[in-house]
């Protein structure tokens, strides 16, 4: 084996995909299985309050466990498996990420092309219903759910001063590093407070 479970991708080599580099870091202890209390405690590590870190945690874990899961039968605590997170890869998305979990750079870019009217390098919560909406696939409501709740939890985290939730924001987000940098953040602001 290459290295531990929350370093290898869906093969079982290598280096990390993209979707998985974003779901690893709710693995808290780095086994590479999320369960509901480490998503509970990631949410809490980038600033979310209780009650949204506590319907995220049956949220996320309640979907995204059983269609991850290794063997035949769920998990009544419903783990999320990190080297699996494609599986769980939703309808009504965006396409930044293909099937396997990779990143695809003319996807994201046209996200801005296309839904960017007020500043080219950010979305407004009005563009972001507008993107959510034009990215629906008919009869798909378990993923306009999902996408609504992941761009509405994003935004309401990360936009700006001026209600805008910056291109590089949501980069970050793709790429797999905007929630380590925000539990840094967070851990520098407590200790300058």
């Amino acid at each position: 084996m290459a290295g531990s479970p929350a370093e290898i991708n869906d093969e079982g080599r290598g280096e990390m995909t993209p979707l998985q580099k974003h779901a690893a870091f709710f693995d808290r202890n780095k086994d590479g299985v999320i369960y509901p209390w480490e998503t509970f405690q990631g949410f809490r590590a980038i600033g979310a309050g209780l009650g949204l870190s506590l319907v995220a945690a049956v949220f996320i874990n309640g979907s995204l466990g059983p269609t991850t899961r290794t063997g035949k039968f769920p998990s009544p605590l419903f783990p999320i498996y990190v080297k699996n997170i494609s599986k769980g890869k939703h309808g009504s998305d965006t396409g930044a990420y293909d099937a396997q979990g990779r990143f695809v750079p003319a996807k994201f870019e046209e996200i801005f092309q296309k839904h960017a009217h007020t500043n080219p390098n950010a979305l407004t919560s009005a563009e972001l219903l507008e993107m959510i909406r034009a990215n629906r696939d008919p009869k798909d409501y378990k993923g306009w759910v999902g996408a609504w709740v992941e761009w509405k939890v994003l935004y309401s985290l990360c936009k700006d001063e001026n209600g805008l939730l910056p291109k590089e924001t949501i980069r970050a987000v793709y790429d797999g590093s905007l929630f380590f940098k925000m539990e840094e953040e967070m851990a520098s602001s407590k200790k300058k407070a």
